[in-house]
Parts: structure tokens; C-alpha cells; sequence
């Protein structure tokens, strides 16, 4: 299922548009202001953004900027939606990294079939992460470990599934509390190494693979010397 995030700030279009992407099948997140829009993308890593130009708390184009600077966020496609039809904010709006640009009033169906054309040729998505008997759904949001489920809280899989995606890269704590706690956090450091132990004490048993890896002075990494993720 793709994922889809959505930031417009008219609350009778958000639920129009949300409705009917939900209704063809899409997975939808999405917030009313730009406030936090960027930890949002983060947070969910989606397939695609819809980006209203202007919000009542900050610019939508300032927010894509922001996007495309980011290495996690950088190649996922962004649409604009906005009422300014003139040619030179078309081309500002693309210059700064939007791969597609409508004026509203729109049909939906006109955007729904957009938005079908940027995922046309996309490569599927890995839904399923293994590595030495740990399995990740990230479909059904479920671990594995020996054909064993493994009880984890909300955290604990966006911290597994974040570096087990990436083995082998060292992320420092400051790295991956924005990329699962996001920026607008009231946590610190401590809270990573915390929920570090507690991913270990739940896949890591005695005598097997350690799938965490601790870099001193750096930050943490996911064990690619142990067999490599398989992308199912």
C-alpha cells in the first residue's frame, strides 16, 4: 500500500481529498498546518507528498526546501496544490524541487491520476526486512524472531525498522531521535540508548547474532555483518 502524506490547510478539501485517496486504496497521514509537516514526513517516510503553497503558519515552498534537503525525504515525489496560477510561480514552485504543480479549484480525479503517473514505473517497496531469523512486516507493523512474534511498542518498531533498513550506517542519537521521535520531541539522548536495551533484551538472545551495534563516541548501527537483510 503507498503511502501518502497530506499538508492542506482548508479542512473541507482535506477531507475531500483524503476521502478519495483512502477510497482508491492509499494510505493517508496528514496534517492542517506546517507545523511539524516536516517531522510528519519523517515520521511516516511516505511515497509521495501533497503540499498546499500556502499555509496559515508557514510556506509550503519554504516546507519543500526543507524536503528536498533532507537525504531520508530527498527523491520522494512532491505535488503542490495552490491557488497561484501564474507562470512564474509554477516555475518557482518546480525550480525548488516540486515534481508537479496544480491550481486549484482541481477535480480530484484529476489528481488521483497524478499522482498514479509519478508511482508508474516506482519499484514495489520492500514490506519485509530479514536478517539471521528477525523478520520485519512492515505491512502488518510485526516482528519475528525463530518464527516467534515479538511484542514491541510503537517506538521500539520505528527504531528497528529505521536502522534495519540501513545496515551497516551508524546513525548518532541525535540522528535517530529526529528521524522516530522527529524534531518536536521532549526527549533527550538517554531516551535513545534506553529503548536501544529494550529493542536488545527482546531480539538479541544469548549465544545469537548481535543485530544492534554499538559504535563508541558515534552512535549505533544495524549489524550487517550478520547475513544481510533480504528484501522480500
Amino acid at each position: 500500500m503507498k503511502k501518502i502524506v497530506l499538508i492542506e490547510d482548508d479542512q473541507d478539501l482535506y477531507s475531500l481529498i483524503r476521502y478519495n485517496l483512502e477510497k482508491e486504496g492509499f494510505a493517508v497521514s496528514g496534517l492542517q498546518t506546517g507545523k511539524g509537516a516536516l517531522d510528519l514526513c519523517r515520521r511516516e517516510r511516505p511515497d509521495l507528498i501533497i503540499l498546499d503553497v500556502m499555509l496559515p503558519d508557514s510556506s509550503g515552498l519554504e516546507i519543500c526546501k526543507a524536503i528536498r534537503a533532507d537525504s531520508e525525504l530527498a527523491a520522494v515525489p512532491v505535488i503542490f496544490l495552490t491557488a497561484r496560477a501564474s507562470e512564474t510561480d509554477r516555475i518557482v514552485g518546480l525550480e525548488l524541487g516540486a515534481n508537479d504543480y496544480i491550481v486549484k479549484p482541481f477535480f480530484v480525479r484529476e489528481l488521483i491520476a497524478r499522482i498514479k503517473v509519478h508511482f508508474r514505473g516506482q519499484a514495489p517497496i520492500s514490506k519485509l526486512l530479514k536478517s539471521a531469523g528477525l523478520e520485519l512486516d512492515r505491512a502488518r507493523c510485526r516482528v519475528h524472531l525463530a518464527g516467534q512474534e515479538v511484542s514491541l511498542t510503537a517506538t521500539e518498531f520505528r527504531l528497528l525498522e529505521f536502522l534495519m533498513s540501513r545496515p551497516g550506517v551508524v546513525f548518532s542519537r541525535e540522528q535517530l531521535l529526529d528521524a522516530v521521535w522527529g524534531h518536536d520531541r521532549a526527549v533527550t539522548d538517554r531516551t535513545v540508548d534506553v529503548y536501544v536495551l529494550r529493542l536488545r533484551q527482546k531480539i538479541e538472545n544469548e549465544g545469537g547474532p548481535a543485530f544492534i551495534r554499538s559504535v563508541r563516541g558515534f552512535g549505533y548501527s544495524f549489524n550487517s555483518e550478520a547475513p544481510r537483510e533480504q528484501l522480500q
